[in-house]
């Protein structure tokens, strides 16, 4: 065997056991990690929903439908702030709204001040507006392209309460429509599972632990209050993970349970959308460009080698692969369970596992498409340039 041949070898084998091991990983936390439950009463706690969308007529009118039949919640407030659209989404907001007192629209024309990204500045506004109308226990953000079961919101209230965190996410079943997406979204719940014990972060306090979604986040008012809001995270594209870190460093927990069984998102709609989505935050995902390049590597090695190995190697090195392309449809699979709480098919959740190099192939071109745009200052997202933090 020649020394390029035995490092091959062992390159393979390396990334098949820890393919093996983030596998054992992903199927503990699928069997094990909290999820979100009816509830049994009403919730007591005033609750405060805040929507920014810009642009957002095929997404917010449904929102905002589901949010006027949520049940067991009493004391519940909807703020809406629509954030300069050029399209007609106050108007149909208007309309899926019909004049229900619990709901109020708000319109903005101004840009983000500098150095705040459109969201933060959205949510901030709308925080300001929900506590100036009264007392909030708690306040949660929404994304206008989510859709709530009927008992959603009193379902993630009543997990915040017995959780004792500060912050809750319920991590929504991804949705998708067209073939790149369902290659791409399903690395965001395997990102986690496949690499974090869920039930030990929850218990931690640790920034580095954090997992969190802002397509939904619910927070102890008070907790919210405690960290600034949105004005800590005011230029970061990745305010979600942020916000979570602030938390932690007062010394709050954060949860994340899933809740695809109450909780359902399409984040992007079609390939652009997933580009343009993608690239926005991914620059600044691991830390900067050596926490990024360490990342690609290593999943370069467990991902994508193994099945190169598998289809190209013979002996040994064939046989790893083989083992580390199984382990990585095995851990796929998994997620993928956890996250739809078993309403999607299992044949479609296999059948994109085994897509699996591919969706990381895709994953590896976005983060350098992200570095390349951000380097070149041309990121932008929903038609602005998005200001960031350096």
């Amino acid at each position: 065997m020649s020394a390029t041949s035995d490092v091959i070898r062992r390159l393979t084998a390396a990334g098949a056991v820890l393919a093996g091991v983030s596998a054992a990983l992903s199927v503990v936390n699928a069997t094990t990690m909290r999820r979100l439950t009816p509830p049994r009463t009403d919730a007591p706690e005033s609750v405060a929903i805040c929507i920014p969308a810009r642009n957002e007529r095929e997404n917010l009118p449904a929102l905002l439908v589901d949010l006027r039949a949520q049940a067991r919640c009493p004391d519940l407030e909807v703020f809406v702030l629509d954030d300069g659209s050029t399209d007609d989404t106050f108007a149909l907001a208007e309309r899926a709204v019909a004049a229900d007192p619990r709901f109020e629209l708000i319109r903005s024309d101004t840009d983000p001040p500098p150095g705040w990204t459109g969201k933060a500045a959205a949510c901030r506004i709308l925080a300001e507006r929900a506590f100036d109308r009264g007392s909030v226990d708690y306040i949660a953000f929404v994304d206008a392209d989510v859709r709530l079961d009927s008992h959603a919101v009193a379902s993630v209230a009543s997990a915040l309460r017995s959780s004792g965190a500060s912050l809750l996410c319920p991590w929504p079943r991804q949705l998708s429509g067209t073939l790149v997406e369902s290659l791409v979204q399903p690395l965001l719940s395997f990102s986690w599972m496949s690499t974090l014990p869920i039930r030990a972060a929850d218990a931690s306090t640790r920034p580095s632990t954090v997992v969190a979604c802002g397509q939904f986040m619910m927070f102890d008012a008070k907790a919210y209050r405690s960290i600034g809001g949105h004005v800590s995270v005011a230029g970061s594209p990745t305010e979600d993970l942020d916000i979570a870190r602030a938390l932690r460093r007062q010394g709050r927990r954060t949860v994340l349970v899933a809740g695809g069984e109450f909780v359902r998102c399409r984040m992007y709609d079609g390939w652009p959308a997933v580009r343009d989505g993608y690239t926005r935050w991914l620059w600044k995902a691991f830390g900067g460009s050596f926490g990024s390049a360490s990342v690609l590597g290593a999943i370069s090695v467990m991902y994508l080698l193994p099945p190169a190995a598998a289809l190209f190697g013979s002996g040994a090195t064939r046989r790893w692969g083989l083992l580390g392309y199984c382990a990585a449809v095995s851990s796929r699979v998994a997620a993928g369970y956890a996250e739809s709480g078993g309403s999607t098919p299992l044949l479609r959740t296999v059948a994109r596992a085994t897509a699996h190099p591919v969706s990381v192939a895709i994953y590896g071109a976005l983060t350098i498409e992200s570095f390349r745009r951000h380097r070149l200052g041309t990121t932008t997202w929903k038609g602005r340039p998005l200001t960031t933090e350096v």
